[in-house]
């Protein structure tokens, strides 16, 4: 038995099939969905969304944030930023993860402090989850 998924953010759609499982980074904590799970919505934090086939070959997507909707038979994420992990730079990763801590640094502001410690939590989502793939963990 499989559930369809759907994954889009305001750039388009990035992945749209069916899976067995998808693991899925919930502000709570981190969960699996498969078929039949019961229906729920939750908030995404930054971290990788794993989509595991049949065949145990998985698509990995960073999510910035947005919304997981579950039904029975059909997963929706709405995420705010999403690539496929194939798609991102590790160097880039790396420098923008620099950058981050940079202007968090520099932050004097409250609302600057905010985005700069929400930045560097989605850059270092982003950098942890390519090495992890890339090792092969």
């Amino acid at each position: 038995m499989n559930i369809h998924v759907d994954v889009v953010s305001v750039e388009g759609e990035i992945y749209s099939g069916t899976a067995n499982t998808v693991f899925a980074p919930a502000v709570m904590g981190d969960m699996a969905v498969l078929p039949r799970h019961a229906p729920l919505l939750t908030r995404l934090k930054p971290g990788n969304l794993r989509i595991q086939h049949e065949n145990d070959e998985e698509e990995n997507v960073f999510v910035s944030g947005g919304l997981l909707e579950v039904q029975p038979h059909l997963v929706t994420v709405l995420a705010d930023t999403a690539e496929r992990a194939a798609d991102i730079d590790e160097a880039e990763a790396e420098k923008a993860k620099q950058r981050a801590e940079e202007t968090l640094s520099q932050a004097e502001e409250p609302v600057d402090l905010a985005r700069a410690q929400m930045e560097l939590t989605e850059a270092a989502a982003r950098l942890e989850m390519v090495r992890r793939i890339r090792s092969g963990r």
